[in-house]
């Protein structure tokens, strides 16, 4: 379990895609986001004091779920770049497209992909409905929206063969249960940075039959 900043940098030091680029990416990263953070409220002032297990760490545990050479990468919310850019900064190679509505965070983002040169990410500021649709290698989303919105919101997104990855926290259980509209092949995998928490993972493949039907419908 990673239960500290030492153990988070050490962690860290360990994954096969860190080497001096990316150390240096990711402390440049940290310091422009707590130099933001004073601006504007891009995380809870009280996490920075654990910024690389609560941000860092936290979204990097997600590539262990994702192939080398697996591209696009869609993050739906991705607020101050959490996991889009720790993703990016880790995976240069890979296109990672970050998806935020809020007008003052996009500037902020794009200044900080240009500081990071990660030329291959990008930000789209507009409304998840408005995106154009496209086929995305992985699909994630941390505290975007409840699970069966999220997935109504951007299945358009998915193919089989996509990878979701979605941080829940303590609801990833509860959430997996309740969806009845869609097939999918998800499964709860445990946070490496709390105990009590849980990343929705897997495959989606596709509206449950029946799903769209009325009740007078399906009673019919």
């Amino acid at each position: 379990m990673i239960d500290s900043e030492v153990t988070a940098r050490a962690w860290l030091r360990n994954l096969p895609e860190y080497d001096a680029m990316a150390d240096e990416r990711l402390d440049l990263f940290v310091s422009l986001l707590v130099e933001e953070n004073a601006r504007q409220n891009l995380v809870s002032a009280a996490s920075l004091d654990e910024v690389w297990r609560r941000h860092i760490a936290d979204s990097a545990q997600l590539l262990a779920h994702v192939p080398r050479e697996t591209s696009p990468w869609l993050d739906l919310g991705t607020g101050a770049g959490f996991p889009g850019i720790v993703a990016a900064i880790l995976r240069p190679q890979m296109d990672v497209v970050m998806v935020e509505e809020r007008a003052r965070r996009c500037d902020w983002l794009r200044a900080a992909i240009a500081a990071l040169d990660l030329p291959r990410a990008c930000v789209s500021s507009t409304k998840l409905e408005r995106l154009e649709s496209f086929s995305a290698a992985v699909i994630s989303a941390r505290a975007f929206a409840p699970l069966e919105r999220l997935l109504s919101l951007s299945a358009r997104f998915s193919t089989d063969a996509t990878i979701w990855l979605l941080p829940k926290g303590r609801s990833a259980a509860d959430e997996l249960g309740a969806i009845g509209a869609w097939r999918h092949a998800f499964h709860v995998e445990p946070s490496l940075t709390d105990s009590q928490a849980g990343i929705i993972t897997g495959h989606l493949l596709g509206a449950a039959p029946g799903a769209g039907k009325s009740r007078k419908e399906k009673r019919a």
